[in-house]
């Protein structure tokens, strides 16, 4: 075996050659986690180029590399033995490149595909530079060969190459625009491979299995202490026994680890990333002579910032109580992203640099640092480099506190001021932003603010999050708010526009009770409440739109005395970070979907005239054309920019997946809803320090559950293709209707069909007959929705019907059609072509047995039709 430190670049060019990934290999598994990592390792060597600095390259970790049976002198192949899922990655994140570029430097997209992505003069499989696992095979080679096909829906590589598309969207910010082809080069000339190449002789499975082996690696901490003490020959044992084991009893080994970094951070390395810590220190020690005693007084330091680093992990020991509060709730934020800032005033106090109020004053603003931007939707990307740069850039000529304040406050901090603060209570879905411990903190903390007699045990109660004005409304709620509309809005827009916003949500332990029912019913039971908040929207005549803009108007002001505001001065930022957002999550529409100008509005929260004018005046927003008219047609307004590719825009949407029912109108199953949308990028912000986000999990995020509903749970654990539509459908819909979902799609796999879900964040399942993906071998008799706030409903595709053999044939539509009609419930009327939606009727109807069977009667005559097309 031959090994040796290579590049991305280095490993792929040049030469024609194949890397192809052996069948005993899992398939692609790389998740946001990973994703994240690597993105801020990419986006850091990224820095490193733009400053110039001469800093050492990121280790990305191994390539053992095989001669593959198939390998030819003139063609390379080599099997992958480890590493596969690196190769796959990076080969996802150039081809993202690729196509983010694509329009405006169509040369530069060119240059990438020949030189990392394909073998440019080769055919069939051989076309590509990286050929995965069978699993993963065809969809890796629909996104690198492009356009995409039905075969790019869902799994692990889109996922990534989505993750990719949105984060460069995000790194193109005006605000702090990052330059692509330095990202480009970062990827592809800074992240360092050790390539081990086996020989032809080699033992590739014993190779395979030694790298797999489990076993116990020694972590940073570790390797730095085995380190120090070798350089300490004569004060080692004194050293070990008064310092070091008390720190080492106190402490995890990862929270040792930690400790270490952050003592790098507080003395000034405001780059160093953790797992580099090991190198880093070691090269600081090796600067120049170091003595035992220098090495002493570094541990001696690194004991006595534990006992700070335990206040942080563990609030209760703080003897302060107001920074002992403060400490709490960052804790309960799970804002480790902040403790080199937070480290860096508790060792100013031992110090004696600042006192307790000033330490708890300084904390006040980091808090309110977080909690504000949030409240704002300000992606947390950026937050890891904010903090850590916070020791080296505190100013030196005033208070720490002050001089915390000013840094923060900077322009490009991003500290929104009380004005934006106001303008995104009333208008930002506050609900699908942040995490749901978060959320549910700002709640318990405005809850607070009344300062009520006999205040509520937060610890103890279990409380939820409550919409007040109901996710799914009946007719009453969408009575009253017909009411409240303006402009053509229709009451259903409006709901979609408020019903997460803040102004609308409250904490309740009764969440269960509340459910649906009209206000009237909701004013006894939150009437009765021990949080003033609640009693506060009882003593409401009605709950509507002005009502829920007067509560918001009501809780900004405590918000704005609870958490401090920026310095003045330092201006606001701009609006575009909300259109950046818009430009994110339309660059991660999975696809197979579309969006309405509405749906888009009430995720960003602006208005839906205000988003069609941005789209028909901003060039370069990808998947611009897939934002149609709540009806699912192309805007009559609807005009390319003189930047932008143009061309026949469904016929853009029939290559993206999108289907189209008789009446010319999108199919409603593929369409992402607000809800929808927020899920495409809500999910990987809550990822982004590397957590899995919990809140995804608990009640609150998913229509008001209860913990102890164990039928919940199990959806949610559920690894299917259909996960996130019945973690939709349990969200909106009775546990008696998801049941009899499932037990239909049961009975269809049965029949012969298969289940089609609509991307990352499905909206949509449809009934599927032959292959999927291969019009016009496929047929969909129907689709379904989860309900997304309206309850779920089953459409009969009786328009795209219409065109399909055999059911041309009126007559057997007429047929189909009655036979369906025998479920009770139910009356369903065909339309003609071009006259209406799809006929339709409400998920629920199939709780009853007996119009399960009856459905299934009729699925069963429409397939034995459909496959016995041609034989009359």
């Amino acid at each position: 075996m031959q090994a040796k430190e290579t590049l991305f670049a280095d490993l792929v060019q040049g030469r024609a050659q194949q890397f192809q990934v052996p069948l005993y290999q899992r398939t692609y598994s790389w998740t946001e986690k990973q994703l994240g990592q690597l993105w801020t390792d990419i986006l850091d060597q990224a820095e490193l180029l733009e400053s110039g600095e001469k800093a050492s390259t990121h280790f990305l970790g191994s390539v053992v590399l095989a001669p593959s049976p198939q390998n030819e002198a003139t063609f390379p192949r080599w099997l992958v033995v480890d590493g596969q899922q690196r190769l796959t990655t990076l080969s996802l994140a150039l081809t993202a490149i690729r196509d983010h570029i694509a329009d405006a430097e169509p040369d530069e997209a060119e240059r990438i595909d020949d030189e990392y992505l394909v073998n440019k003069r080769k055919n069939g499989s051989d076309h590509f530079r990286l050929l995965p696992t069978q699993a993963d095979r065809a969809q890796f080679a629909a996104y690198v060969r492009g356009p995409l096909s039905e075969q790019a829906v869902g799994g692990a590589v889109a996922a990534a190459y989505s993750f990719f598309r949105r984060k460069l969207v995000e790194a193109a910010d005006p605000a702090a625009p990052q330059d692509v082809f330095r990202i480009e080069q970062a990827i592809t000339s800074r992240l360092t491979l050790v390539a081990v190449t086996a020989e032809r002789g080699d033992n590739v499975h014993r190779i395979f299995e030694s790298l797999n082996n489990t076993g116990l690696k020694l972590s940073q901490a570790d390797l730095l202490r085995n380190y120090l003490f070798m350089r300490l020959p004569t004060r080692g044992e004194h050293v070990y026994e008064t310092y070091w084991l008390p720190l080492q009893d106190s402490l995890s080994n990862d929270e040792l680890e930690q400790l270490m970094w952050l003592q790098l951070v507080l003395d000034g390395d405001d780059r160093v990333r953790r797992q580099d810590l090991y190198a880093a220190q070691q090269q600081r020690f090796e600067r120049g002579e170091v003595s035992e005693a220098e090495i002493e007084a570094y541990i001696k330091k690194l004991y006595r910032r534990g006992a700070l680093f335990r206040r942080l992990l563990y609030p209760d020991v703080e003897p302060n109580a107001a920074v002992r509060g403060h400490l709490h709730r960052l804790d309960t934020w799970q804002a480790q992203v902040t403790y080199p800032a937070l480290m860096l005033l508790l060792d100013r106090r031992e110090r004696g640099d600042l006192n307790s109020m000033d330490t708890a004053r300084a904390m006040s603003y980091v808090e309110s640092f977080l909690v504000r931007r949030m409240m704002c939707r300000v992606p947390t990307n950026n937050l890891n480099r904010i903090f850590q740069a916070v020791p080296g850039q505190l100013p030196l000529d005033m208070p720490v506190a002050d001089g915390l304040h000013q840094l923060l406050s900077a322009e490009n901090r991003f500290w929104p001021d009380d004005d934006e603060l106001r303008e995104k209570v009333r208008t930002a879905p506050f609900y699908k932003f942040g995490r749901g411990h978060q959320r549910k903190m700002v709640l318990q903390r405005l809850e607070e603010s009344y300062e009520h007699p006999e205040p509520v045990d937060f610890a103890a109660a279990q409380l939820t999050i409550e919409h007040v004005m109901p996710q799914s409304p009946g007719d009453e709620w969408l009575r009253m708010l017909s009411e409240d509309v303006v402009d053509g809005e229709s009451p259903k827009d409006l709901h979609s526009r408020l019903q997460h916003t803040l102004g609308n949500l409250t904490l309740t332990a009764v969440n269960s009770e509340l459910s649906n029912h009209p206000f009237e019913r909701k004013q006894d039971l939150l009437q009765g409440s021990h949080l003033e908040m609640n009693r506060r929207i009882a003593a409401t005549e009605r709950w509507g739109a002005d009502e829920i803009r007067t509560r918001a108007d009501e809780l900004t002001d405590r918000a704005i005395a609870l958490w401090p505001a920026p310095l003045r001065g330092v201006g606001r930022a701009e609006r575009s970070r909300d259109w950046n957002l818009a430009h994110q999550v339309l660059a991660a529409l999975p696809h197979g979907t579309w969006t309405s100008y509405g749906d888009l509005a009430a995720f960003i929260g602006s208005g839906a005239q205000a988003v069609g004018n941005h789209l028909a005046n901003t060039p370069g927003v990808a998947n611009a054309y897939r934002v149609l008219t709540s009806d699912g047609k192309v805007s009559d307004g609807f005009r390319w920019t003189p930047q932008d590719v143009g061309g026949d825009v469904r016929a853009r949407l029939t290559a993206d997946g999108v289907r189209f029912t008789a009446n010319g109108a999108a199919d409603p199953a593929q369409r992402l809803s607000a809800d929808g949308l927020a899920s495409l990028v809500g999910e990987a912000d809550d990822q982004a320090d590397g957590e899995e986000d919990a809140a995804q999990h608990t009640p609150e995020s998913q229509g008001d559950q209860t913990d102890a509903d164990p039928f919940y749970l199990q959806l949610v654990a559920e690894n299917s293709p259909e996960r996130r539509f019945f973690r939709q459908l349990a969200a909106d819909n009775s546990r008696e209707t998801v049941e009899a979902v499932r037990a239909l799609f049961a009975r269809w796999e049965e029949l012969g069909g298969s289940i089609v879900t609509v991307g990352n964040d499905t909206t949509g399942a449809s009934l599927v007959l032959g292959e999927a993906g291969a019009p016009p071998s496929e047929i969909s008799p129907v689709s379904l929705t989860p309900g997304c706030g309206l309850g779920g409903t089953a459409y009969f595709n009786f328009q795209w019907l219409a065109v399909q053999e055999p059911f041309t044939n009126s007559s057997l539509r007429a047929e189909f059609l009655r036979l369906l009609n025998e479920l009770e419930g139910v009356d369903l009327q065909e339309r003609q072509p071009g006259q209406g939606p799809d006929p339709s009727f409400p998920l629920s109807v199939l709780e009853k047995d007996h119009n399960r069977e009856l459905i299934v009667e009729a699925l069963m005559w429409f397939r034995d039709r459909w496959k016995g097309r041609g034989t009359d």
